[in-house]
C-alpha cells in the first residue's frame, strides 16, 4: 500500500510510463462513445452544426442585427461550452463506470477521468472543422490570429481538467453530484453570453461574465475566429491562471480521497 501511494504521488514524474495505457483509454472511450452509432464519429461534426443551425433559425431574428456572423459567434461559444461540459460530467462518472476495472488491476485512479476527459477534447478538436466550414460559408475572414487560439485552448483542457478532478472526486462520496452538477451546467449556459450579445446583461449580472473563466476562453475564441483580433492578454492570463489553480485544486482533492473510492464504486 505504501509503495503504491509513492507511485501515485509521483504520477507527474512518471507520467511517461502509462503514455500508452491513456492512449488505450481514451481510444476505448470514443470506441464506446459512438458505439452502435450509425454515422459513429461524424456526430462530433453533425451535433454541432445541427444545433447551430437551430439556434441561428431562433435567434437570428433578434440577434442578427446586433452580432455579425451570427453563427460563428454562437460556434465559438457552444463549442468550448460543450467540451467543458461534456469533459467534466464524463469525467465525474469515469470512476463508478470502470469499477470492474478498479477492482480486480491496479491502474492509476486519475487515468480515469483523464482520459474521459481528453477523448472529449479530441472530439472538440475535430468540431473545429463544423467551425471552419460555418466560417467559410457566412464569409468570415480567415486571419493568422486563428493560429492564437492555440492557448485558449490548452487554458480551456486545463480548466476542465481541474473541474474534473474535483467533481469526480465529490461525486464518488455523494451521487447527487451529477444532478446538481447537470443544473449548474444548464444555468451557466443560459448565464454566459452564448448566443446573445454580452452587452444585454444586467449590470447587476455581469458578474458571472467577469470572473468565469470559461467565458473568458470564449471571448479569446471570439476575437481570434470571429473578429480578427489578438484577444487582450488579461482575458488569456485569467483562463490559464484558472486553470492552474483548479488542477492544483483538483489533484489535492483526488489524491487525499482516492484511496477510499474502493469502498465506495
Amino acid at each position: 500500500m505504501i509503495t503504491r501511494n509513492i507511485k501515485d504521488h509521483r504520477f507527474i514524474f512518471n507520467f511517461k510510463k502509462y503514455r500508452f495505457l491513456l492512449i488505450q483509454l481514451v481510444k476505448r472511450d470514443i470506441k464506446i462513445k459512438y458505439r452502435r452509432s450509425i454515422l459513429g464519429i461524424f456526430w462530433s461534426f453533425l451535433e454541432p452544426l445541427l444545433s447551430m443551425i437551430v439556434i441561428t433559425i431562433v435567434f437570428s431574428t433578434f440577434f442578427a442585427r446586433d452580432i455579425q456572423h451570427f453563427p460563428v459567434y454562437y460556434l465559438t461559444g457552444l463549442l468550448a461550452y460543450a467540451f467543458f461540459s461534456n469533459g467534466t460530467r464524463a469525467a465525474m462518472g469515469s470512476i463508478k463506470g470502470s469499477a470492474s476495472i478498479l477492482k480486480t488491476i491496479y491502474i492509476p485512479k486519475y487515468m480515469y477521468p483523464l482520459s474521459t476527459i481528453l477523448s472529449n477534447f479530441v472530439t472538440f478538436l475535430l468540431s473545429l472543422i463544423v467551425l471552419f466550414l460555418v466560417m467559410a460559408a457566412t464569409n468570415t475572414p480567415f486571419t493568422i490570429y486563428i493560429l492564437f487560439a492555440i492557448l485558449p485552448a490548452i487554458a480551456l483542457l486545463l480548466l476542465t481538467i481541474g473541474i474534473g478532478l474535483i467533481v469526480t472526486t465529490i461525486n464518488v462520496f455523494f451521487r447527487d453530484t451529477q444532478h446538481l452538477y447537470g443544473v449548474l451546467m444548464m444555468l451557466l449556459m443560459w448565464a454566459m453570453p452564448l448566443f446573445y450579445p454580452a452587452d444585454i446583461v444586467p449590470e447587476s449580472f455581469r458578474f458571472i461574465q467577469e470572473y468565469n473563466p470559461l467565458y473568458a476562453v470564449i471571448v479569446c475564441f471570439r476575437d481570434s475566429f470571429l473578429y480578427g483580433t489578438l484577444y487582450n492578454p488579461s482575458d488569456l492570463l485569467f483562463a490559464l491562471v484558472s486553470g492552474f489553480i483548479a488542477i492544483i485544486i483538483g489533484i489535492i482533492m483526488f489524491y487525499k480521497y482516492q484511496d477510499r473510492f474502493i469502498l465506495y464504486v
